[in-house]
């Protein structure tokens, strides 16, 4: 669903890292439903934002200064930003420290696998 030239709202997004982020549309908070959203404006347009809902929700319809596109998250995006910002010479350390090693084959990937659901799991 889109916001049509004649519809459009106050959006108001704050974010900061590790503090989770305020998202308003027209004053109302719908910060708890958005997984992650995309700002793009060209020169020649106005702003349009792109929230990526959690699946299956249901709530209010989006309209913005901005036009506002509401589209289930895509995780492969999320998992993508993920895995660009693990560290692999920490990766490398956490999983040669592992205690569940076995010298089976397979065993770093394995070990790998395992740390980073630790990490997601943790983030």
């Amino acid at each position: 669903m889109s916001s049509t030239d004649d519809e459009h709202r106050r959006v108001r997004i704050a974010a900061a890292p590790n503090d989770g982020a305020v998202i308003e549309i027209d004053g109302h908070d719908v910060a708890s439903a958005v997984e992650a959203y995309r700002i793009t404006q060209t020169v020649d347009e106005g702003p349009e934002v792109t929230l990526y809902v959690q699946q299956g929700w249901r709530g209010l319809e989006f309209n913005g200064l901005a036009e506002v596109v509401v589209e289930p998250a895509d995780v492969r995006q999320v998992v993508i930003g993920f895995l660009d910002a693990v560290d692999w010479r920490r990766l490398n350390e956490a999983v040669l420290d592992r205690d569940d090693l076995d010298g089976k084959p397979g065993e770093l990937t394995r070990g790998m696998l395992a740390q980073l659901r630790e990490w997601a799991a943790s983030a």
